[in-house]
């Protein structure tokens, strides 16, 4: 009888500590001794019940405490990062390829004049003496690796827009390769130029150029060594546009 009496007040017990109301404690508390006393024959010592209440008040304080913190950084951090947005707004420039959402778009330049625009870049390929020696004595196994290379890289500065996805597919009037072997670090170093008139630059043409023109010296002597290295890939100087000119500092 008792068990069963037990197995009872279980459930109903677990309903007052369960419920997602807002209940008075000290109700509960008298609801659950009247059980506890027609189970047991006689009321809990009132230390009993007057601990498991300083306990559970005790948790229930430090609950609400974590939860205003957690409140509170949140307000915090949601503030912080809409003064970063603010600043950014007005003080850097908007990324071209991002839409106000977040979202990747492709530009329209329809809006903007025609003008003559160029592009120049650069990038390195390391090489190491062994190579460096070989290529230089044109005794690769693929044949010419510098002629092969321009070749490439002017080829693939004519398929930039198909390589890099939001690029526009532009007319290029002009595209210019050069490689030249370096024997201060055994080197080999590459130029690229893109020329255009248009609405928009030519920046990509002229990096996809000298890109392609390392990976091809990469492949005409990989057999070679697998140590290359392609370094520093960047743009040097353009012209044309609302920018207008733009050199790099050395």
């Amino acid at each position: 009888m008792f068990l069963r009496r037990l197995a009872v007040i279980r459930p109903r017990s677990t309903r007052f500590f369960s419920s997602k109301d807002s209940l008075d404690l000290a109700s509960t508390i008298a609801e659950l001794n009247k059980e506890m006393e027609s189970v047991f024959g006689e009321h809990p010592p009132a230390g009993l019940a007057n601990s498991g209440n300083r306990s559970f008040m005790a948790q229930e304080s430090q609950h609400n405490s974590h939860a205003n913190s957690c409140s509170t950084n949140h307000k915090f951090t949601a503030q912080k990062l809409h003064s970063i947005s603010h600043n950014l707004g007005e003080n850097a420039p908007g990324l071209s390829h991002v839409c106000s959402t977040g979202k990747a778009q492709m530009v329209d330049v329809s809006p903007k004049e025609n003008s003559s625009r160029t592009a120049i870049a650069s990038c390195k390929v390391l090489l190491g003496k062994k190579v460096f020696d070989l290529v230089l004595a044109n005794q690769m196994a693929k044949g010419d690796v510098l002629t092969v290379a321009k070749i490439a890289g002017i080829n693939g500065s004519k398929h930039t827009s198909t390589l890099i996805p939001l690029c526009h597919n532009i007319t290029l009037a002009h595209v210019r390769v050069d490689l030249r072997l370096n024997p201060e670090d055994f080197s080999v170093d590459i130029e690229g130029e893109a020329a255009s008139t248009g609405k928009t630059g030519v920046e990509m043409e002229a990096m996809t150029a000298v890109s392609i023109a390392g990976l091809t010296v990469y492949d005409m002597c990989k057999a070679a060594s697998k140590d290359i290295q392609i370094t520093d890939i960047r743009l040097e100087r353009k012209t044309g546009g609302k920018s207008g000119y733009w050199c790099r500092e050395e």
